[in-house]
């Protein structure tokens, strides 16, 4: 299966709906979005993303405090659409039953994968702004 088609699959599945449906409630609520960077992390330490999924992580890593600097107030740079989004891929990543579930080895977290990637390549300039955004702020915290 290519990666477009399972793409689609996933963005038409009841799981990614569920997800969709769950992502306005958690946006607007600074301790949802907290626990769910927390599970997010937290499921990035038992799946091993390593070798060429090292990216994968590092940019999952990104949506973290991405996610933790809009809840905290600190940025707000970031689209309400493109919140949403990000919020609904991340319910989804950390959800165990989803299109392939994740307790399948090895495969059980292509989609979750797939689905990262499609959005960091979706949101790439967001993204991109908010790492701009991050590195600025540590310069002049630093001092």
């Amino acid at each position: 299966m290519d990666t477009d088609s399972l793409i689609k699959r996933i963005l038409k599945s009841v799981f990614f709906k569920q997800a969709e449906n769950k992502a306005g409630r958690y946006a607007g609520n600074a301790s949802k979005l907290y626990k769910l960077v927390s599970d997010v992390a937290g499921k990035l330490k038992t799946a091993g993303l390593k070798g060429n999924l090292a990216g994968v992580q590092q940019n999952v890593l990104l949506l973290i405090r991405m996610v933790k600097a809009y809840a905290s107030g600190e940025y707000r740079g970031v689209q309400w659409k493109s919140m949403l989004s990000i919020v609904a891929v991340l319910i989804y990543f950390v959800s165990p039953i989803d299109l392939i579930p994740d307790f399948l080895p090895i495969i059980g977290i292509s989609d979750d994968v797939a689905l990262i990637v499609w959005l960091i390549k979706n949101l790439g300039e967001e993204i991109q702004k908010f790492s701009v955004w991050e590195k600025s702020e540590k310069t002049i915290n630093i001092g």
